[in-house]
Formats: C-alpha cells, structure tokens, sequence
C-alpha cells in the first residue's frame, strides 16, 4: 500500500500520524509526519545494545534551508519556550511506500527528503534531494540534536561534551557522524522540546537535547545536489545512498515475496518484519513486543508468533524464537521479560508457557518437523507436568482439572496491571482463557506424542476431564456467556473478551449452540471494528477513555479499553463457526472494512497497542504493537487460505 498525505496547516496536524523504521536489533528510527519528535521515546536514531536496552543519540534533526538572505525551517517541532519550528508550511506531500518521503517547496527551491535504516546494524541515512530553481545559491543546513540517553529517559541538561573527526560523545555514548556535506563544528546549545503524545498521556511532558555541529550543502542556482548523512554508534563504511537503497530494496522485497492477496495483508507482512529482531545474549530470535515503550517479552512474543512468522511463512525465525526459550524454561514456566547481564527473568506469567505448546504445535503442523518437535518435546512435557503438580506464583492444577493461578499482589495473566497495591483485574483463581489453552495443549500434546512414537494416552484422558470440568463450571446458563474466572468473588461474572480463546484455539471444548452464543454476546458488547473492548460498557466498572496520568491510564487499560489483538480470536471464531465457508469469509471480510483506516491512522502501516473503549477511533499506547499485528495476519491468512479453495475445500495456490 502507499499511503500519501497532502500539505498540513499546522503543526498538530502533521503530527496525527507518525513512521517506523526497525533495523533487526531492536533498534529503531520514527518521527511524525511533519518531522517532528511528539515523544521522548522517538528520534532518528535509536540505537540497540539489545532489544530491551535501547538509547537515543539523534533525537531529531534540525533543518535551515537558506537562499540569499531569505531563511526558511523545513524541520518541525515546538519548544517549551512557547518557540518552534515551521517546516511542515513547506512540506507538500508525504509519502510512505518502501521508505518515508518528504517533498518540500520554498524559496525557490525544491527539497526531496529520505530516511533509511541498515539492517542488523545502528545506523541511519538521511538523504536529501536538492534542485535550485532559484537565481540565488541555496545552502540547505543540517543541525542533528542529540540526547545521548537511554530510550525514553531524561538526558542530563548539563553534559561533558567531546567530538572530533566525525564523531561526538557525551554520558559515556559515542555517535558518529558521516556526510558528504560539509561537517561543521558549533558552539554547544541545549533546547527543550515539548512532547505532546506524552503529554496527552500523563507522561514526561518535556525533554532536553544538544546540539554541537552541523551538515551544509550548497546548490548554485539552476543546479541540483544530493546532502547524505549517516549516524551511527559504530564507524559505519556505508554510505547514505547504500543505506538507503538497501533499505528500500527490503523492505520492497518482503511486500513482493508475501503470498497475500489483499493489499492490507501485503502491507501487514511488511509491519511483521518490525517485530523480529536478533538478540545477541541468546544467540537467536525474539519478538519486539511493541514500539517505542516495550522490549520483548515472552507472552507477547507466544501470541503473536503465529501471525508474525507462520503467517508469513518466516518458518526458521519461527524456529528460532521457540529455541531461544526453551533454554530459559525453569519449572514450567517462560521469562515474561529476559535477562540483562547479570539480572534474573521474570517468569510472571501463566500464559507464555501454555500459548508455548501452541506454539511448538503450530509450527509442527506447519512444517512436519520431527526434529523440531524432538527438542521442544520435552520442554512441552515439563510445562504440563508442572502445571499438575504446582509451580510458581500459585500455578496448579486443580482435582477438578482446571488449572489455577495467581494470589496475594501477583498478576499473571495478560490482564497484569498493578498499582501499588491495587490490582484492577487481579484475576485469582481459574482465568478462563488460562483454561481454555489448557486443554487445547492436552488435546494437542496427545498428538505429538503419538508423532514421536510415544503412547499420549494420558493427555487425552486429562483433556477429558478438563472439558467435563469447563462446560460445568464456566457456563453462565442465564447469560449466554462464559464466566471470566472462577474465584467466588463479583469479577467472575463480567463479560470480558478473554472468553473469546475458548472458541479460536485449535481444540475446544463448547458444544457449538454454546459457542454461537458467546460468540453474540463477545459480538454485540465488546465488538468494535478496532478491536474488542476488554469490560462491557454496561458494566458499572467500564472506562470509557485511556488517557491522563499513570494511575488512571493503568484503571482504565483493561477495565473497557480497546484491544486489537483478541478480534483476532473474535474473526476466527467467526470463521470457523460459519463452517470456513466462502460465505463466512465474507462476512470476515466485511468486518474487517476498517482496516485500511486503520493502517492509515497514527502509526503509518501499523496496528497500534489500544484504543478509547467508548469510541474507539485515535490510537493509544504503544503505536505498533507485536500481537496486534500478528493475530491480524493469521485472520488475513484463514481467509485466504478459505477464498483460494476449489469447491471440495483444497486449496488452489
């Protein structure tokens, strides 16, 4: 998809939407459309140590183009000194395809700007295309703001400043600075932006950068001329034309190698790539759980694995993500967060490890793989043995065949939002959805078994078991619904949408007139074309907005905020329950007529984190989001798979 906006009155209005550039280490490089940063966690370059431990060298750039006497900013951004700058007057059009483009007009001048980020590495090109049709000679100067600051954090306002030959350090970081322009030296200057995103959401309103040299380029009047500038935090070879065409070529090329059809599912391969990212402590893959806040974490990476690399057909990265945690498993369970040197997992989670087994299930129904299934086997058999016998943070089956988990201040389902002491979805007990992928690894263990040549019997039993237990105990008969958990207190009668993994796993337990009738309920109080809202809006505890400070973001986040991620179950169900007919594809696909205005909005080319649960139309949170994308994907790719089938069901590509 290209997506191509027009010229912005004001500055807000070039800053509703914003790009992303990854650079396969967790690295990253985003700004709005009008080339301003709207968040402390934003700039030109993002560098990666690793995928959870990031820092901000270039925060943005400033840029004067000049012809004459007459001075013009194509650069954007507004100070806390009530100053700003007014670039985005110029800006004609911006355009997103394989790379961001600006096309500037002033002074006579024409200015074409490209950013572009090396692969695998912490480096980004900038590049500008300069034709003069002035009779004046034109200098366009580029002023990089650095922070020198871990992701997100508050530089120091006063710092030590030290550059040479092509390079600049402060804080103990170093970036070098590459140009076929002139480089020049300039005295050191602070500057404090104003972050407005941040702002809206209670967060840091304000930030420090530093700036220390400059990148001039003259054009003679009537000629033309190309600026390239590349930062890094190694010495880059590169140059910024390489960079960026390597960039383009990529991405360009993980549009033309996807076998989807539809053009939202083509640019949604593209998003994937996002996501993946090499993290060097383990020696393999990991999912980015979402940009510009989140690291990878181990559930986030179990949903959306599916959609990000099965989907799209990433098999080997599949793999790979899977093998980097079966070496972390202690006791059954999964790192929620992962190490950083000498520091311990987080294994806080009593989802990764069961949505693991449907993982490890996944990519062997996929590809066949018994050498795969053999390494992850025994990994799989201690994650159940272990839910049986009792594990951590109150993880254990119970004589009924249920698993329960969580008590005193542990939160352990995705619904992990804790305030001090206050936990607003606590979710003690027997989470539903916990339940739900329970059974369908019984189910699914039973079958690896067999394919290892291992009898499996007991699985299947014990699965048994479990949905004798389930349909009795979950079933609100006088609602039509499923009960949220099982704990003996209020909270388990509200309508969440966690119910909705108990129709979409790959085994399920409800008889289908059960099913069907979740299905309405999920459908006509938690469906939104955005997303499912997590609380029903009739319920007295429903936030209809998520926003203002961290305490009420954190009440709201899942008490009625939207979620894009659980549609993904909502729009399989759907399928599978209209017999994975043609005619249910179809309706799908009529839900899903909002998603090229979803693509459109904030994030260009992305599914973002949450929305307003009353009126879910402006993104919230992380501007792109792993499992958003991921669950996505794996709908766009049932339904294909539905609509390129022959009459008897096989399919035809």
């Amino acid at each position: 998809m290209k997506f191509i906006f027009d010229s912005f009155p004001t500055l807000e209005s070039g800053e509703k939407n914003c790009w992303l550039l990854t650079n396969g280490l967790g690295g990253f490089a985003s700004t709005s459309v009008g080339f301003s940063v709207t968040r402390a966690d934003q700039g030109l370059l993002i560098a990666a140590e690793s995928p959870s431990k990031r820092y901000t060298l270039v925060h943005r750039l400033s840029e004067r183009l000049s012809a004459g006497d007459d001075k013009v900013f194509l650069s954007s951004q507004s100070f806390y000194d009530g100053g700003g700058e007014d670039g985005f007057l110029h800006l004609r059009e911006f355009t997103l395809d394989d790379l961001p483009e600006w096309r500037y007009s002033a002074l006579g001048v024409e200015v074409v700007r490209h950013v572009g980020m090396a692969w695998e590495e912490n480096a980004s090109a900038i590049e500008y295309e300069i034709t003069n049709r002035s009779d004046k000679t034109c200098t366009l100067a580029v002023t990089p703001v650095f922070q020198m600051a871990p992701k997100g954090k508050p530089p120091q306002k006063k710092l030590e400043v030290n550059s040479g030959d092509g390079f600049v350090e402060a804080a103990g970081f170093r970036a070098f600075v590459r140009s076929n322009g002139e480089i020049k030296v300039n005295p050191l200057k602070y500057e404090r932006l104003i972050y407005p995103d941040d702002l809206k959401d209670g967060r840091r309103e304000s930030g420090f950068g530093f700036s220390c040299l400059s990148v001039e380029l003259s054009v003679c009047a009537g000629g033309s001329g190309r600026l390239r500038v590349v930062f890094s935090s190694e010495k880059c070879e590169k140059t910024g034309g390489e960079i960026i065409l390597a960039c383009k070529s990529r991405r360009k090329a993980l549009i033309e190698r996807s076998r989807f059809k539809s053009p939202e599912a083509r640019e949604l391969s593209r998003a994937a790539d996002s996501f993946i990212a090499y993290r060097k402590s383990v020696g393999g893959k990991t999912v980015i759980a979402g940009y510009p806040f989140f690291g990878d974490w181990g559930r986030d990476t179990m949903i959306a694995l599916s959609g990000l690399c099965i989907a799209t057909e990433r098999l080997s990265d599949a793999k790979s993500i899977l093998k980097t945690f079966i070496g972390f498993e202690r006791g059954g369970l999964l790192p929620n967060c992962f190490p950083e040197g000498s520091e311990e997992p987080m294994y806080n989670s009593a989802d990764a490890p069961l949505l693991f087994i449907n993982c490890v299930w996944a990519v062997y129904r996929e590809t066949g793989d018994l050498e795969f299934l053999r390494r992850a086997w025994q990994t799989v058999k201690r994650i159940i043995s272990t839910y049986i016998s009792g594990t951590d943070f109150a993880i254990k089956m119970d004589s009924d065949g249920l698993i329960s988990a969580g008590k005193g201040l542990d939160q352990v389902t995705w619904m992990d939002v804790r305030i001090g002491d206050i936990l607003p979805t606590p979710r003690h007990g027997k989470p539903v959805e916990i339940n739900a992928y329970w059974y369908s690894d019984l189910m699914a263990a039973e079958l690896m078994a067999r394919a290892l040549g291992e009898d499996g019997g007991e699985y299947g039993k014990l699965a048994e078991k479990v949905k004798k237990s389930f349909n009795e105990k979950f079933w609100l008969k006088d609602k039509g619904y499923l009960r949220d958990v099982l704990s003996g207190t209020e909270a388990d009668e509200k309508l969440r949408c966690n119910q909705i993994w108990a129709l979409s796993m790959p085994f399920t337990m409800l008889p289908e007139e059960r099913e069907k009738m979740v299905l309405e309920a999920v459908g006509k109080h938690l469906y939104t074309p955005f997303g499912l809202r997590t609380l029903s809006p009739d319920d007295p505890d429903f936030h209809p907005f998520y926003g203002g400070s961290q305490f009420s973001r954190d009440m709201a986040y899942h008490q009625g905020t939207v979620w894009p991620f659980p549609a993904g179950a909502f729009y399989l169900a759907a399928l599978r329950l209209g017999g994975y007919s043609k005619e249910a594809a179809k309706r799908v696909r009529k839900l899903l007529g909002k998603m090229p205005e979803i693509l459109r909005e904030g994030c260009i080319g992305q599914i973002a984190e949450i929305y307003d649960g009353l009126n879910p139309k402006e993104s919230r949170g992380c501007f792109a989001q792993a499992w958003s994308v991921g669950e996505m994907l794996t709908v766009y790719r049932k339904l294909e798979e539905i609509e390129g089938a022959d009459e008897s069901g096989k399919r035809c590509f």
